[in-house]
Order: structure tokens, then C-alpha cells, then sequence
């Protein structure tokens, strides 16, 4: 049995540079893959869905060329063609990855599947046979999530799609039945409905999104409508089956019962830790009732010297979040730096069309904490820069203190609407206040300029 200084389990956003980093502080590292170098986000998460979502935004301004004064003659849409080009991008990053580790002195890349075989000791499955254990006094994993599927009746007998297989089909689905109405569900919606598809979204929740605010997820519901993307809320699944002439599938949305029919179905309801094959239990990590590893502020499980990073544990499932998990401990274990996990920010964006990009407390959390508040709306049908673009879906919107001026949280629906998250992002970072970015000057006619008039609303 041979021993490490380090091992890592999984070589995702966070697992992949902490192994790096260890191994450069001269740390004898393994770091331990049973798929592809670089984990769900680059290869069948955010590079793939982005990748072709760039595709599909070419063809729906092709789609609407006419509300700019170009006339087309007409386009059609190559889906193998869009989906070699997702693959070539995702080779491009995974090789970026591979050589990265290849490079680094002291870190020993396995391509296998690990399992907790007793205390801190690991026994690997090799990908090209046999077997291996190995053992270190600091573990780390970084095992990520997978796809929920969801107990249905009927749905064992179809052959349905997650939101990695459905990347590799090279045929449009014509009728595309999405279940779940969240982040993956809206992207991938809208991604294929302008791709061809007619989708049908159905959510649990009475409304999509349903961790934004209400009018946050009514606004996100109108553009997808717009685009005859058919939503169904409050609905469940009852049963599917498989007919020769496509899907049927039964759900109650609300009080009544409807039956509708589609050629394929992406399940979008979750995901879930992949803990289980882990045996975490042999080491002395305990999970949570879901399968999330359990972890305190310092990102250390119920085993000392054992941490976990990413999806696998409980919280945001954001790759930014993965990659700061690894900081917190690279710093804590060589900076001596006592950084936790309380109080950080945390950033997202759904990369619909217009995105929704958001930081901090939504309207709901705030009141909801007792917070004295104020909140600020601007439609993007008065930014200027929306105008002269014809971009004027969607709106803004701040969450302000109502004493001090410091500005809570934002959700941005727009253009660009990442981007103008993060600059208020840095701005809560810095202390600034709405009056101060109400009169602070920004190039004109930039979106972050619609700043000034966003915090003006205020004053009304």
C-alpha cells in the first residue's frame, strides 16, 4: 500500500488545482479521475451547455434579423455540426486540464474508481484492470453530483435524456418534454426550442426558478413563453409510457389532469452526491440524509484531515464555488489564513437569453430576515444600450438597506446581465453604496451605466 501526503478524489474546478498546488508545496500527491480531467463543468456542464447556447443565440438572431433591418433568405440549423463544435471546445479544455497535471512534478494521476476501504485508505478500481490502495493523512473529495432520476411510473421502460446525454444527440428533438424548471431546465429549454424543438417545460413549484423572487421568475416565464417554450407549474409527473408514436406522458398541473405527448424527455428535476459507491462510512465521514458529505465552516468532515469540495456537499453547486472551496483550504493549511465558508458571497448566473445574473439577498430573504429595505427597479426597455441594441427584455433589480445605502443583493434579467451582477458584485465587496453608484460616472452607453438610473429609482 502505497502512501501519500495527499489524496484527491476527483478532478473537478476544486480538486484539479488544489492537487496542482499541493503537489508545487512539495507534497506527494494522487490525484484520483474515474471519468475525464476536469469534472462536470467542462465536460458536460457549463463549457458544453455554453458552447451551444452561443449556437442557438446565432440562430434566433437569424430567427429576428428583420426587427434590425436585415432581411435573411433563410438559415438551417446543422446540429452535428454544433455539436462537433461543443466537442472540439471540450477537447480543447480537457486537454488544457491533462497537461496541466502531466506537467506537475510530485502528482501522481489514477484513472480509476475509489472507495473508502478503511481509514483513511483508499482502494481504486483501475481503469485498465487490477487494483490499487493507498493511503494519506489528508484527503479531499471532490466527487461532484449527477443527475436525479426521479421515480416515475413507467419512466424505467423509456429511454430518456439527463443534461449530459442529451449534449451528444445529432438529431433536433422534435417534441422536447422537459421536467424541472430550474437553472439546467431553462437553459437547455430555450437552447433547443430555438434550435427547433417545441419544449414543454413542467415544474413542481408554482412558479420557475423557484428560488428568486416572484416577480424575478414571472419575468423569466414571459421571455421563455414569448419564445413558445409551453410551461406548466404547480404540475407533476403521474406516469409516462412509450408508444410507437412517441411519449405520452400524464401530469396534474394544478387541479386538472392533462396528457401530452413528445418524441423525447430530459430530466431535469436535481442532483444528487455521488457518494454512495464512495463507502465514506470505512473512514468515518458521515453524510447528510440526501448523501452530501457533512462538513463545518472550514470545509473538514466528521473525520479529521478529511475535507470536501464542490457538489458533494451541501450548499451552492456552483463551479465558482468549487474553485473558492479549494482556496479556503489551500490558504488555511499554508497562510494559516482561518478563512470559513460564512459570509462569502455567492455569484451566479443562468445563461438564458437574457441571462439572470445574481448576487446576494433576493427581495423574499431579506424581508424575510427582518431587514429594512428598499428596492430599486429598472426595466430594460429604459436602459439606453438595450434600446440601441434591441435588447430590452427583462429588468433590474437592487436590494438596498434602507438606512445605510449598502445594497444587499441584485438580480439582473438582461443582456449582459452577468456582467452587470459582477460590478455590483465588487461593489458590495468594497462597501460602496447605492447614492455612491447612483452618481458615479460610467461610459457612456455602457449597460453598467444604467447603474446611476437604477439607484435614481430609489428617490421615488
Amino acid at each position: 500500500m502505497e502512501k501519500f501526503d495527499a489524496i484527491i478524489i476527483g478532478s473537478g474546478q476544486g480538486g484539479t488545482p488544489l492537487a496542482k498546488k499541493l503537489a508545487h508545496k512539495g507534497w506527494k500527491t494522487a490525484l484520483i479521475e474515474q471519468r475525464w480531467p476536469g469534472g462536470t463543468c467542462i465536460n458536460d456542464g457549463c463549457t458544453p451547455t455554453k458552447a451551444m447556447i452561443a449556437c442557438a443565440k446565432v440562430a434566433h438572431i437569424m430567427s429576428q434579423s428583420k426587427s434590425w433591418g436585415i432581411v435573411s433568405k433563410g438559415y438551417s440549423v446543422d446540429l452535428p455540426a454544433i455539436v462537433s463544435r461543443k466537442n472540439d471546445i471540450v477537447e480543447q479544455f480537457r486537454n488544457g486540464v491533462s497537461k496541466g497535471l502531466e506537467k506537475t512534478a510530485g502528482l501522481t494521476f489514477i484513472h480509476g474508481s475509489a472507495a473508502f476501504s478503511a481509514h483513511k485508505t483508499v482502494t481504486i478500481q483501475l481503469h485498465d484492470g487490477g487494483e490499487q490502495t493507498i493511503t494519506a493523512d489528508q484527503i479531499f473529495i471532490n466527487t461532484g453530483a449527477t443527475p436525479v432520476i426521479p421515480d416515475i411510473p413507467g419512466l424505467e421502460e423509456v429511454p430518456y435524456l439527463t443534461s449530459a446525454t442529451l449534449l451528444d444527440e445529432v438529431v433536433i428533438p422534435p417534441e422536447l418534454i422537459i421536467l424541472g424548471g430550474s437553472y439546467i431546465a431553462l437553459e437547455m429549454g430555450q437552447l433547443y426550442q430555438r434550435l427547433g424543438s417545441h419544449v414543454t417545460i413542467i415544474e413542481k413549484s408554482p412558479q420557475l426558478v423557484s428560488r428568486e423572487d416572484p416577480d424575478v421568475a414571472a419575468v423569466i416565464r414571459k421571455v421563455l413563453e414569448e419564445e413558445d417554450i409551453r410551461v406548466y407549474t404547480s404540475a407533476a409527473a403521474d406516469k409516462i409510457s412509450h408508444t410507437p408514436d412517441g411519449l405520452l406522458l400524464h401530469i396534474t398541473a394544478g387541479s386538472n389532469r392533462v396528457t401530452l405527448t413528445g418524441t423525447h424527455i430530459l430530466l431535469a428535476t436535481g442532483r444528487a452526491p455521488q457518494t454512495h459507491s464512495l463507502q465514506p462510512a470505512k473512514t468515518g465521514v458521515t453524510l447528510d440524509e440526501k448523501g452530501f458529505v457533512q462538513v463545518n465552516e472550514h470545509l473538514e468532515t466528521t473525520c479529521p484531515g478529511i475535507f470536501a469540495i464542490g457538489d458533494v456537499k451541501p450548499g451552492p453547486a456552483f463551479t465558482h464555488i468549487s474553485y473558492n472551496d479549494h482556496l479556503i483550504i489551500y490558504k488555511n493549511l499554508f497562510e494559516e489564513a482561518a478563512i470559513t465558508t460564512k459570509d462569502r458571497q455567492v455569484p451566479y448566473c443562468m445563461f438564458t437569453d437574457p441571462q439572470l445574473g445574481r448576487i446576494g439577498l433576493s427581495e423574499t430573504e431579506a424581508r424575510r430576515q427582518g431587514i429594512p429595505v428598499k428596492v430599486a427597479c429598472l426595466s430594460m426597455d429604459k436602459v439606453a444600450r438595450a434600446i440601441e441594441t434591441g435588447e430590452t427584455q427583462g429588468f433590474m433589480k437592487a436590494v438596498v438597506h434602507e438606512h445605510t445605502g449598502q445594497i444587499l443583493g441584485a438580480a439582473i434579467i438582461g443582456t449582459q446581465g452577468g456582467e452587470i451582477m459582477s460590478v455590483l458584485q465588487m461593489a458590495m465587496a468594497g462597501g460602496i453604496t447605492a447614492p455612491q453608484l447612483r452618481d458615479m460616472i460610467f461610459a457612456h452607453p455602457l449597460y453598467a451605466e444604467s447603474l446611476n438610473n437604477l439607484f435614481l429609482m430609489l428617490e421615488k
